[in-house]
């Protein structure tokens, strides 16, 4: 595989996620809470990433560069899904009790306390209604991270090997 295909990879994948999100949102009637907006954020903006590394197709120092900006997105990704993850599991007398909506405390907060208080999570945050094979929504959004991440430091891996195999090649 070489860089530019496993971007592209990455792309569809994303691209692939946040439209099963969208169908799920408008057809299937599952509202997105304030943490399942991040992660649709943090997928977002993976695709961004991933399309201008398809796009520009690097070689070794900029694979590695790309690769490890996705890493750090889909760490943060993978963090506010586990939050989530985390928050399904509380016992119903633990769970937090529903907060203001997204657009609410965008406009009325600071961003710093907004997204704390986003972070903190809320009831409709611990909500779990959608399943497939035991996961919820936020357990399939872990387990995507957790993927992209891998992949794009396997992409990085491969161009670096690539890389030296090419060099050692011209010698």
């Amino acid at each position: 595989m070489t860089t530019r295909q496993g971007y592209t990879l990455g792309f569809v994948i994303c691209a692939a996620l946040l439209g099963f999100a969208l169908y799920l949102q408008y057809v299937e009637q599952q509202e997105p809470c304030p943490l399942c907006m991040l992660q649709r954020v943090a997928f977002l903006d993976m695709m961004i990433v991933f399309a201008v590394a398809a796009l520009h197709g690097p070689a070794r120092r900029g694979a590695i560069l790309y690769s490890g900006l996705l890493f750090v997105m889909a760490a943060m990704g993978g963090g506010i899904a586990a939050r989530q993850v985390w928050l399904q599991h509380l016992p119903p007398d633990k769970v937090p009790a529903c907060g203001p909506g997204l657009e609410y405390m965008l406009e009325q907060f600071p961003l710093a306390d907004a997204l704390r208080k986003i972070l903190a999570g809320s009831g409709e945050c611990a909500e779990a209604g959608w399943r497939f094979l035991g996961l919820t929504i936020a357990g399939w959004s872990l387990v995507w991270f957790v993927v992209l991440g891998a992949l794009a430091i396997y992409v990085a891996v491969r161009a670096t090997r690539t890389t030296r195999v090419l060099s050692s090649a011209v010698r």
